[in-house]
């Protein structure tokens, strides 16, 4: 089967179109013929760094971690599924996990659930590794109906999938951006747009929540803008983050009684603990998704497979609304 490797480290054109062995189906998995997957930071960073960050695979590798696709062949054990099922999933593409860049690929049935039916191939490919990031981050933050929630980075990845859900599970929600299309596209999918370059914490704080600060931030920035997640949650406040590598002061989320939540959506798949729990999560957002509640936003520019390294630059442009998708066309 055709699949698009790397056989070393470094920039986008690190990517080779190959001739690689269809994988054969195993116990509790599924075998799936691939119609979509997106780009996520995580795969660049893999691209990148390589043995520098631990959950890069060994080469020759196949990246790519998000997928839409068809049902080929079903292994023992597995139940609820059947030849020929539209699923999706974010089932591979670091550590010993092939990727999702190839005709073909296994992965484990825990990692994987009924594809959304209002969705089509590319638009169910954006979703599984932001969609779960953004779920688990919320309910572990306690998100609940009437909270006043702020999403940094509104009209990225996870944010606008995690403005949405927030929405859904009843918050008032405000988002952070800055150029004009982003909180174009925020408020469109709901949520209050904040200018972040405009508009200082104290001032939006102040003005939204009049002084209290927000019962929820989920910061999809993280890293440095933590400090602002702090400064803008109110006492006893939740802040959920996907980037906490970074070396901060934890003064003011000390004196404000802060509960910090970390997501770091691939132990799942790494460690190999919980992955139905990924399941559950995917069939709850296709429901979601069915009821009209979320819809994925796909960035402008359209990729095949093969053009897997301009989708890696495009998504390193910063110039990405929504999700860069890459459709299995050669």
């Amino acid at each position: 089967m055709k699949a698009m490797t790397i056989n070393a480290f470094g920039g986008s054109d690190v990517f080779t179109e190959s001739e690689v062995d269809k994988p054969a189906v195993t116990a509790g998995h599924v075998l799936i013929k691939v119609h979509a997957s997106s780009v996520n930071t995580v795969d660049t960073m893999i691209r990148e760094m390589g043995p520098a960050l631990p959950l890069s695979p060994s080469l020759p590798a196949i990246l790519g971690m998000d997928f839409a696709g068809v049902v080929e062949s079903i292994g023992e054990g597995v139940e609820g599924y059947q030849v020929g099922d539209e699923v999706y999933g974010c089932a591979g593409g670091l550590a010993n996990l092939p990727g999702t860049l190839s005709e073909y690929m296994l992965a484990d049935a825990d990692l994987i659930a009924h594809k959304p039916k209002r969705l089509t191939m590319a638009q169910a490919a954006a979703l599984p590794l932001v969609g779960i990031t953004a779920y688990e981050g919320l309910k572990r933050a306690g998100v609940a109906q009437g909270q006043s929630v702020l999403v940094h980075g509104g009209a990225g990845g996870v944010g606008h999938i995690a403005l949405q859900l927030a929405k859904y599970f009843g918050g008032d929600v405000y988002a952070t951006g800055s150029k004009d299309a982003q909180l174009e596209l925020i408020e469109k999918l709901g949520a209050t747009p904040i200018n972040y370059q405009t508009d200082s914490v104290a001032d939006y704080v102040a003005t939204h929540t009049e002084g209290a600060g927000f019962d929820l931030v989920y910061d999809s920035v993280g890293g440095a803008n933590l400090l602002n997640s702090f400064e803008a949650a109110a006492l006893n406040g939740q802040v959920a983050t996907t980037v906490s590598l970074a070396e901060i002061d934890l003064s003011v989320a000390h004196f404000k009684g802060l509960s910090l939540h970390v997501v770091f959506m691939l132990i799942p798949m790494l460690h190999n603990v919980k992955r139905a729990e990924h399941h559950e999560i995917l069939a709850s957002i296709a429901n979601i998704v069915d009821a009209g509640y979320l819809t994925p936003v796909l960035d402008e520019s359209t990729f095949s497979f093969s053009d897997i390294g301009q989708a890696h630059e495009r998504l390193a442009s910063g110039q990405v609304m929504g999700k860069v998708v890459v459709s299995n066309k050669w």
